[in-house]
């Protein structure tokens, strides 16, 4: 039989031990934490669309707050995808001015194995200054940043200019609110030549243009901006094209086309004043703001196979 003192003894070295042992555990339990604590963290899901997508064009970071402001009246994802524009297409644009649809389209094409090409105003001596110094600064502009917009191709348009594109290579060529302004230079039917010899049999021509409405006198100068639908049918088909398809993505009922000083009285030039002179400060915007942007007919054209 064990003393009362070897009993006593093995009772605290089994404390002892038992102890030592909890506080391994614990001290086990503590280094796991730490572990799980030192981890690195999982990397955050990715935000916004896939990269190359039409919408992750359209929400690039490279867009202006002003470009995007916008949007809610030209629609580009649903206006782009009415035409067909896909990935790998050779797209060009006439009279792209300062690039706000080139900002879109020329990544996107960029990303997808396409191309852009921006045919600008016409260049040379005779060339309108105006219109030189916006030529030049869309091609500093998006000649700065080739990963993000790809080698485009610079090209012009006008009266005496040449072909936009060798024939047949092109699979879209886009016509944005610039039908007007050719007709007042003379060369509406120029454009759509030079865009069917330009595209592929089957090519696309796509259309958004302010919109008169069919019971209005056609200017043939559309010195106000707007166009009657079936006058820009007529030059598409009398260019060769078919007609496709017409949508009404950009219209505006609010525009009742009654402004002072056209389709630039509202919004995003807004006039105070006849283009070419100085603003008038006491100038009333506020209905003119309140239509927003003007009422456009989107049509969709195709090259005959």
């Amino acid at each position: 039989m064990r003393s009362s003192s070897s009993l006593l003894s093995f009772a605290s070295r089994r404390t002892v031990l038992m102890g030592a042992t909890a506080a391994a555990i614990t001290g086990l339990a503590a280094c796991g934490r730490d572990k799980k604590a030192d981890e690195p963290a999982a990397p955050p899901e990715p935000e916004g669309p896939p990269k190359g997508s039409l919408d992750w064009a359209v929400a690039g970071a490279w867009r202006s707050a002003a470009d995007k402001a916008r949007d809610p009246y030209r629609h580009p994802v649903e206006t782009l995808r009415f035409l067909g524009l896909r990935p790998g297409m050779k797209v060009a644009e006439i009279w792209p001015g300062s690039g706000w649809y080139a900002d879109i389209l020329a990544p996107y094409l960029n990303e997808g194995g396409g191309a852009y090409l921006a045919i600008g105003f016409e260049s040379g001596p005779n060339a309108n200054p105006a219109q030189t110094a916006l030529n030049e600064a869309f091609r500093r502009r998006f000649a700065e940043n080739r990963k993000l917009y790809g080698e485009m191709t610079f090209g012009n348009f006008g009266a005496t200019t040449g072909p936009i594109a060798p024939p047949g290579t092109l699979d879209m060529v886009l016509f944005m609110r610039q039908i007007h302004a050719w007709m007042a230079a003379g060369i509406a039917e120029k454009a759509f030549a030079d865009a069917y010899a330009a595209l592929r049999p089957g090519g696309v021509l796509g259309v958004e243009q302010h919109r008169l409405q069919p019971d209005e006198d056609q200017d043939p100068a559309a010195a106000n901006g707007y166009v009657q639908e079936a006058f820009v049918k007529q030059l598409a088909a009398e260019a060769g094209f078919v007609f496709v398809a017409a949508s009404e993505i950009n219209a505006n009922e609010r525009d009742n086309r009654d402004h002072p000083f056209g389709v630039e009285t509202l919004p995003p030039t807004r006039l105070t004043a006849p283009a070419g002179q100085a603003a008038d400060p006491t100038f009333d915007r506020a209905k003119y703001d309140a239509i927003g942007e003007s009422d456009r007919m989107t049509l969709k054209f195709r090259k005959p196979e």
